[in-house]
């Protein structure tokens, strides 16, 4: 079961995809990963690590110090 701090992490990821107009294929080439993975992701049936995080955050432009804050 997830948090629901990280719960909303996962929805700001989602929200600025979306806002991007990106798909989750897009997400996943620019993750070198197959779709499913990122779908896993957002569907919080897999978490992100630290690491994944910093690249989920660089393939959408983000900054991950926001996310973090939201965590707090």
């Amino acid at each position: 079961m997830s948090s629901t701090k990280y719960a909303r992490l996962i929805g700001w990821l989602i929200a600025t995809r979306q806002a991007r107009g990106l798909t989750i294929r897009d997400v996943a080439q620019r993750l070198d990963v197959v779709p499913s993975a990122v779908h896993r992701i957002e569907n919080l049936e897999r978490r992100l690590d630290v690491y994944e995080y910093v690249q989920y955050c660089a393939a959408l432009e983000l900054d991950p110090q926001e996310g973090i804050r939201m965590l707090k």
